[in-house]
């Protein structure tokens, strides 16, 4: 085979991609990363982003909980989770005040990664929300007890949380945006999906300004990329153009296997692991990690050099004082 062929380049690259991520432990963050994935256009792949990427980030040994918030439940069934009408669910939690731990089930194929489903009772709840007290903070609320309820009983903490949103900006998007300290958007390569995008990011500072001042874009991931379009390639330059520092290195490649995998009721790296879909989302879940475990070390340095800093102004304070004194 011709080494400069794609098919070539690709089959070089996903090798290259299983020899560096093989049995690799990613970076375990500082305290609980809660991100909610957003984008009110549909079909850009926050679902499939949010299963993926928290199956990739508890195969590389990290404990991941999905909260499944759009009505559809599609996130439930790519976990193979259970979300019947009347399954305990993200509805009770939201609507009828239930314990979050009550509705918390364990993905059959993943070790640490479990799931908060959607049913279809979730339908109905833009509609009920509207008349309840503090509508917009009820899921908030209910996760940070979640969380503070594992460490009590000594369970092990939760690394990351990923909210999947329905494709509208509504009260359960505004509940995932408050419940949420960062905001990943996934955004297809496809001239539409930037037009949203404007839209979305005013939604957000608005959530900044008068619910949630935590919130920030701090994620943005490229999908159904297709090398071969100039089209793909332009808005992948415009969107690294605007947003380079948020935007991954790794885009998500259009691919057949994860399309496949919620038909099985399962994510791809569980049913396909090496296939360029499952290689791509398992790279980014590292990088995603990677990315918060160098941050969180620059923070380190930067705080440990201000401390002294402040320490060695102090010193140099009291012995000018002690000079002045002793002059006196």
């Amino acid at each position: 085979m011709d080494a400069d062929t794609p098919l070539a380049a690709q089959l070089a690259e996903d090798s290259r991609r299983r020899i560096t991520l093989r049995g690799r432990q990613f970076e375990r963050p500082a305290t609980t990363r809660i991100l909610t994935v957003a984008n009110q256009k549909g079909g850009v792949g926050k679902t499939t982003t949010t299963v993926n990427l928290a199956a990739g980030l508890a195969q590389g040994g990290l404990n991941v909980l999905v909260i499944d918030n759009d009505p559809q439940g599609n996130a439930s069934t790519a976990l193979g989770i259970d979300h019947r009408s009347g399954t305990p669910s993200v509805y009770d939690v939201l609507v009828e005040d239930a314990d979050m731990a009550s509705t918390v089930q364990v993905c059959p194929d993943i070790p640490n990664l479990w799931c908060v489903p959607a049913t279809i009772d979730l339908s109905g709840a833009e509609i009920e929300l509207v008349s309840l007290v503090s509508r917009e903070t009820r899921l908030r609320r209910a996760l940070d007890t979640y969380l503070a309820q594992r460490v009590e009983r000594g369970e092990p903490r939760i690394d990351y949380v990923l909210v999947d949103c329905p494709p509208s900006l509504g009260l359960l998007t505004v509940n995932a945006f408050v419940t949420g300290r960062e905001v990943l958007i996934p955004i297809q390569c496809e001239y539409y999906a930037l037009e949203g995008l404007s839209q979305l990011l005013k939604t957000i500072q608005m959530i900044q300004a008068h619910l949630n001042p935590e919130l920030h874009v701090s994620t943005i991931l490229l999908t159904m990329f297709d090398g071969r379009t100039n089209l793909a390639q332009q808005v992948a330059a415009e969107v690294r153009e605007h947003f380079g520092e948020q935007t991954l290195r790794t885009a998500i490649p259009r691919s057949v296997r994860v399309s496949e995998a919620p038909s099985h009721g399962q994510t791809v790296l569980t049913y396909d692991p090496n296939s360029t879909g499952a290689l791509a989302y398992l790279e980014a879940a590292n990088e995603l990690s990677q990315r918060h475990a160098d941050r969180d070390a620059a923070a380190h340095a930067r705080d440990g050099g201000a401390a002294e800093q402040e320490r060695q102004d102090d010193h140099h304070q009291h012995e000018q004082r002690t000079i002045d004194e002793e002059q006196r």
